[in-house]
């Protein structure tokens, strides 16, 4: 198990070598920092924190900026665990970076949905509406409430309220591109959040140490260079015979 934070950007697409269009996900991963190791024997279980974006020392707290200090690194405006790894190939202060995954792994990515504010059951849970006309008085409510006794409203009942901003996690996308100079990762699909929102990328619970074959990108080439390629080339004259056609 391994994971990194990163924020996500948008949403775009690329191409294949053989002319395949893949939609993708661009996420800013800025070098991670491990700001505390969790153990058995101190802690419980095994963990590794890492610190995410920084922040300026005028906004953090003086418990934020000594434990940040202790790793011997700048206030963070993120701190998230990572379960699951192996604390001893990890270092107090140790900076994680985009290579740490590779093109054709799969990954799960957990972040935080979208707001939508207060909805009905049709757009919060899918629900069908009732007739429109001939009398009908029921169009968008939210169905039985149930049965009439013991007159109260059980548990689970799918009714109106605050839709989104939930924590999701989108399992078995794959790792389009690791671009190491711009610190970017390119995911396969959409993942949950707006833009500029954390996300946390982790190796794929239910399939651990998968790598899929990706197709080489195709590589673009700017305007100014395709016309000083085609000036440099020497073009050799053709002659074409010119043929006269006769009308019956």
């Amino acid at each position: 198990m391994k994971g990194i934070l990163g924020r996500k950007i948008g949403m775009t697409q690329v191409f294949t070598k053989s002319g395949k269009l893949i939609p993708v996900t661009v996420v800013e991963v800025e070098p991670n920092v491990v700001t505390q190791i969790k153990t058995k024997e101190n802690d419980g279980y095994e963990a590794i924190q890492l610190g995410f974006s920084t922040k300026r020392e005028k906004l953090a707290t003086k418990a934020s900026i000594g434990h940040t200090n202790k790793a011997n690194t700048t206030p963070k405006r993120f701190f998230r665990e990572i379960r699951g790894v192996e604390v001893s190939n990890y270092s107090l202060g140790q900076k994680i970076k985009v290579d740490i995954f590779t093109e054709g792994e799969v990954v799960d990515v957990t972040g935080t949905s979208k707001g939508k504010g207060f909805q009905g059951v049709i757009k919060r849970h899918n629900q069908s509406r009732g007739p429109m006309g001939h009398g009908s008085h029921y169009h968008r409510g939210p169905g039985s409430m149930g049965t009439m006794r013991p007159m109260r409203v059980f548990k689970g009942k799918k009714l109106p309220g605050h839709m989104g901003a939930l924590t999701v996690t989108v399992q078995n996308l794959e790792i389009v591109k690791v671009d190491v100079e711009n610190n970017v990762i390119l995911v396969k699909g959409n993942i949950p959040g707006p833009k500029k929102s954390l996300v946390v990328i982790k190796t794929a619970v239910k399939n651990p140490n998968t790598v899929r074959v990706v197709e080489e990108l195709n590589s673009y080439i700017t305007d100014t260079v395709v016309e000083e390629v085609v000036a440099n080339e020497e073009t050799p004259m053709v002659e074409v015979e010119e043929t006269s056609s006769t009308e019956n």
